[in-house]
């Protein structure tokens, strides 16, 4: 039994090792749909945007466009690669207007990417609806319902949070330095309020910063409190240790910018702005504090289990976290330069 519960251990140590390493490159903040958008121009007549993530320089994921029969396109689509995305533009025109219409995307079912699709009426109303690998298809409804954007956007923000696992390490370094529940809750709540500010900026228009800076500057506060763990571990404990909310409310407005950032590559939609920007500030919430609960849930339960850990492992996860994130600073600053 013994010799079991250690091949165990080794086993979940090998599995969190190899989580940290392989997430460096691949869910590191990529929470990256693609986001159609038809604007009505005139009456029966749209404008129609079509952005898909790149993959390198001209390359995109293989996902096309289709509208149901009755849906005339009237301009050839005029395409082109900006930003890390695909752009394609075309006007399309449907007597009677684009309800009832189906929209298709053919290829999803193959990715693990969503869509993001915002229907914009000449009147000022508008509507959003996700589209995913399992539901690649979506029928225009006669009246846009606010119900809709508020679930769209909420789905968004507890994917987004907990596919950004840089925003996630951040997290768990900080919970590896706090030790009562009183502290916990208190950076928790100064990690949540200050990246909602920024957020909140950032979305509204009020604050612009550059994307690539702000994403660099997340992955060395990820780095600076792993640092702060190991000192701590020494007996030498650091600012994090003495006030963590401190550090998690100062870090946390740039995690917000981070925030923003992913959600201006979405969009909002204009005519319910401020209950879409709440809707996924609560899915960010949503998502960190489950992320929160399994890990504090997960380590009461391995305190419970007969083991005998050595004293160097509790070394190994603020090694590699702090590996990991040296590494995204090193691959982010690179990124300033094409």
């Amino acid at each position: 039994m013994a010799r079991t519960r250690e091949w165990c251990m080794k086993l979940y140590r090998f599995i969190v090792l190899i989580f940290l390493i392989t997430s460096s490159g691949v869910l590191a903040h990529e929470m990256r749909p693609a986001y159609l958008e038809i604007q009505e121009i005139t009456d029966g007549q749209y404008d129609v945007l079509w952005k898909v993530p790149a993959k390198g320089m001209d390359q995109r994921l293989s996902l096309n466009l289709r509208f149901s029969d009755g849906v005339e396109t009237l301009s050839e689509p005029v395409s082109g690669f900006v930003g890390g995305a695909h752009i394609q533009r075309m006007q399309v025109s449907k007597s009677g207007g684009l309800a009832g219409a189906s929209i298709y995307i053919d290829g999803l079912e193959r990715t693990l990417t969503d869509v993001l699709c915002r229907v914009e009426y000449a009147n000022g109303t508008s509507l959003t609806h996700r589209l995913t690998p399992e539901n690649s298809s979506y029928l225009i409804p006669e009246e846009p319902t606010i119900g809709e954007v508020i679930w769209t956007y909420l789905v968004l923000g507890v994917e987004h949070i907990l596919l950004g696992i840089d925003h996630l390490l951040f997290v768990l370094a900080l919970l590896l330095v706090v030790r009562s529940w009183k502290l916990l809750i208190g950076t928790i709540t100064a990690f949540t309020l200050a990246h909602s500010i920024t957020l909140g900026l950032a979305s509204l228009g009020f604050v612009s910063v550059p994307g690539a800076p702000v994403e660099a500057i997340i992955a060395l506060s990820i780095v600076f409190v792993a640092a702060e763990i190991l000192r701590s571990y020494q007996g030498k404990p650091g600012l994090t240790e003495r006030a963590p909310w401190v550090v998690a409310f100062s870090f946390g407005l740039l995690h917000g910018f981070g925030f923003a950032g992913a959600l201006s590559e979405i969009g909002l939609p204009q005519s319910a702005i401020p209950m879409a920007l709440l809707s996924f500030n609560i899915g960010v919430e949503l998502g960190q504090l489950a992320f929160v609960a399994v890990l504090v849930g997960g380590y009461h339960l391995v305190r419970r289990l007969p083991l005998r850990m050595p004293d160097w492992s509790r070394y190994v996860a603020p090694y590699a976290i702090g590996s990991v994130a040296a590494f995204w600073v090193l691959e982010r600053v690179v990124a300033f330069w094409p």
